[in-house]
């Protein structure tokens, strides 16, 4: 009879876990600012919806976003600060029956394939929400374009020299 009321607690527990959790719906969709295949350096947005679908305010609720490299060899976290992301949605109250619209903007800055997913939770509950994964895969572009590099490897030389040659012009017809 013991084992049956932890069975029945930790039942209950569980289902309220579970009825609260399908009072949050999180969708997530990709914006391509970039026609074609996504480059480093293009910028993606990703938009989300956060739905409250319960009949209880939802308090203090905190949405972000995750970046995963999975990438054969390199699977791992990626670290936001590098790519330029907006971070965290923070302190917001979602009314039952509200949705929270977010535009989370992230710049490119590695070749690879990625997965990213935005995660939501809030002070009340021990539950954390997340949105299907979007996949994507950014093409490496080289860093060093020779289109970009010679005009500056030969324009600084040559403006150097035509600045030296002025000024040694104005010096011998100074002193004529």
């Amino acid at each position: 009879m013991k084992h049956l009321k932890y069975f029945l607690a930790g039942f209950l527990l569980l289902s309220s876990t579970l009825v609260s959790a399908a009072n949050l719906q999180l969708q997530l969709e990709s914006d391509r600012a970039n026609p074609g295949q996504p480059t480093m350096g293009n910028w993606m947005h990703f938009n989300s919806v956060i739905n409250n679908t319960g009949q209880q305010p939802i308090e203090g609720l905190v949405a972000w976003i995750s970046l995963v490299e999975v990438t054969p060899g390199k699977e791992q976290p990626m670290d936001l600060e590098d790519w330029s992301a907006h971070k965290a949605v923070t302190g917001t109250t979602l009314q039952p029956g509200a949705i929270l619209q977010t535009q989370w903007p992230m710049r490119l800055i590695q070749s690879g394939d990625y997965r990213v997913v935005i995660s939501a939770t809030d002070r009340n509950n021990k539950t954390v929400f997340t949105s299907p994964t979007i996949q994507f895969h950014v093409a490496q572009k080289p860093v060093v374009e020779s289109t970009r590099i010679l005009p500056v490897a030969l324009g600084i030389p040559l403006l150097i020299g035509g600045l030296l040659g002025v000024q040694k012009y104005r010096h011998r017809h100074k002193s004529s």
